[in-house]
């Protein structure tokens, strides 16, 4: 079941990141994999296997993007990097220790896509007149409706 997923998530991956990522296996020329053992699901298994991944991504050393764009991923993706630059990626929801491993590389591309999108430049639009006149009108008709809230003054 795990795998069929992790499957039918690359083929999505592939469509959508083929202009604009490296290919995967220059991502994992520049990456380093740590591996622990997690909790959770697995009975004796957990005690024993170590298939908690964590991917660590240092954006400095990727020479495949551009001045440019390492700084566009270091300005998104600042609440996420540590104090030396560093990305951590973390993956511990099968038991498995290679699809944690994949997980986290999809993760990470997915990741890097969000941090590269640029966003559209957004165009002024001018206010039109009619709403301009309906926001004034209901603001007199508020205006007058506190007045008659007020106590009169027969001095």
């Amino acid at each position: 079941m795990a795998k069929i997923i992790l499957l039918s998530l690359l083929n999505e991956i592939k469509a959508t990141f083929v202009d604009m990522l490296p290919d995967q296996s220059e991502i994992l020329k520049v990456v380093s994999f740590k591996t622990s053992r997690s909790g959770g699901k697995g009975g004796q298994n957990v005690n024993k296997v170590s298939s908690k991944v964590e991917l660590i991504f240092n954006i400095d050393d990727a020479h495949f993007f551009s001045e440019e764009e390492k700084q566009r991923l270091k300005d998104k993706l600042a609440a996420r990097l540590d104090g030396e630059g560093l990305l951590h990626v973390v993956s511990q929801e099968d038991r498995s220790q290679l699809l944690n491993k994949q997980r986290t590389i999809f993760k990470l591309i997915a990741i890097l896509k969000a941090g590269l999108e640029v966003q559209k430049a957004r165009k002024a639009t001018k206010i039109p007149k009619a709403i301009k006149e309906k926001r004034l009108a209901n603001k007199a008709q508020l205006s007058q409706k506190k007045e008659g809230r007020r106590k009169l003054n027969f001095d």
